[in-house]
């Protein structure tokens, strides 16, 4: 039987830099390309007619498409070996990128977005467990994971957003730059070491299931509900910022809407890379107060007689670091916790609570628009993350017992 984890005789330390930075660059392009449409969610419904409750079921296209290819196929690269998965996500990646490239009417959005999720939920679990296994330093390889995820997040809305704003074409050029460069990721990918083959026999096929051991199970649910949390707060500035800017604050720009999406998405890669040496118990409890003190900045921006943009940018600036803190924090836990051969599975449900987060909050904001006005809308909101999190942080951050030693990782 072939060992269940092991690196190519082939291979050398400078080709792991290599691939270290290939899979890097992969994993934030594909996310990039997962926000392309956040800013450009107007001109569509602009040139179909359709309402922003339709938005809401876009996204809701998206959400389905990650959380059926997390529970489906985030483990697989533990069974198949990393290349062999994560190539045909990139793969799929570039097929949704080019129907969203050929078919800039509706139905091709709901089609591409639920595609581009297919890819999303493989690469974020395959690409961020071979990151770890590409370098020796655990804590850099959980760094650059996490910078990729949003840092690219918060790229793919600037880019498409500069480019709706200022060139011809908004609806078609920015996906032939992201499938561009989401056909370059695929070559790169292919030149990276491979870190775990595949056993012989090979296992039968089972849906994922989340594997952690017994003690630490509360802990792992505790740092799920953390990334839930973080990434619905996230998820109301990529799914809804444009919205919000143009009808709330009164600011159509395009590009203005793109560079909101980056700030937010900026600030939780900027204070990950300020804070590299933080603990994950620190990075939780720093997080968990600056989500709930971006969001009430945030509230208080559009309620104020005349709303104010300002404010609303610099709470949301406050609630993507503080989101980003989680992460980090929840990210790095889950990593500790989980046992080496199945930590693709963890990871895989990890991301499963956080995409869900990313994007079933968002629909749920997007009915309330509906019936209600945007200023009770965000109140509710706000309320209901700030006593999520209030629940969450007593089994993260409550005395240490065994189960949440990895809380005090240095």
């Amino acid at each position: 039987m072939v060992a269940p984890s092991t690196i190519s005789p082939m291979s050398s330390p400078r080709h792991h830099r290599f691939g270290f930075w290939a899979i890097a660059f992969a994993y934030a392009t594909v996310m990039a390309l997962s926000a392309v449409p956040s800013p450009l969610y107007p001109i569509y419904q602009r040139t179909d007619g359709f309402s922003t409750f339709t938005v809401t079921l876009v996204y809701a296209a998206y959400a389905i498409g990650v959380a059926a290819s997390l529970f489906l196929a985030g483990h697989l690269s533990d069974r198949h070996g990393r290349r062999r998965v994560l190539a045909p996500a990139l793969g799929l990646a570039a097929v949704s990128a080019a129907v969203f490239l050929l078919f800039p009417q509706l139905p091709g959005l709901f089609a591409g977005r639920v595609l581009n999720g297919l890819a999303v939920g493989v690469v974020t679990s395959t690409a961020t467990v071979w990151l770890a296994e590409l370098h020796p330093a655990p804590r850099r390889a959980q760094l650059v994971a996490a910078a990729a995820n949003l840092g690219g997040i918060g790229a793919g809305p600037l880019v498409a957003g500069f480019l709706a704003q200022y060139v011809a074409h908004p609806l078609h050029v920015p996906f032939a730059i992201f499938l561009g460069l989401t056909l370059v990721a695929l070559v790169l990918v292919l030149l990276v070491p491979e870190t775990r083959e595949a056993p012989v026999p090979r296992p039968p096929y089972r849906t994922q299931r989340v594997s952690v051991p017994p003690a630490a199970r509360s802990t792992f649910l505790a740092a799920a509900a953390a990334a839930f949390l973080g990434f619905a707060a996230l998820g109301m500035f990529s799914g809804l910022a444009g919205t919000l800017l143009a009808g709330t604050l009164g600011y159509s720009s395009r590009a203005l809407a793109g560079t909101t999406i980056f700030i937010v998405f900026g600030a939780g890669v900027a204070l990950q890379l300020a804070t590299p040496g933080w603990p994950p118990r620190r990075n939780l409890a720093v997080g968990m107060t600056t989500v709930v003190a971006g969001l009430a900045v945030v509230v208080l921006a559009v309620w104020l007689p005349r709303p104010d943009l300002g404010l609303f940018i610099a709470g949301g600036a406050l609630t993507g670091a503080g989101g980003g803190a989680m992460f980090k924090g929840a990210l790095a836990t889950v990593a500790a916790i989980a046992a080496p051969e199945r930590r693709a599975e963890a990871l895989a449900g990890f991301f499963l609570a956080g995409y869900v987060g990313l994007s079933i909050p968002v629909i749920a904001l997007g009915v309330a628009l509906q019936e209600l006005s945007a200023k009770a809308t965000l109140l509710g909101f706000a309320a209901i993350v700030a006593a999520g999190i209030a629940a969450a942080s007593r089994p993260l951050l409550g005395r240490a017992h065994p189960a949440r030693l990895a809380l005090n990782v240095n």
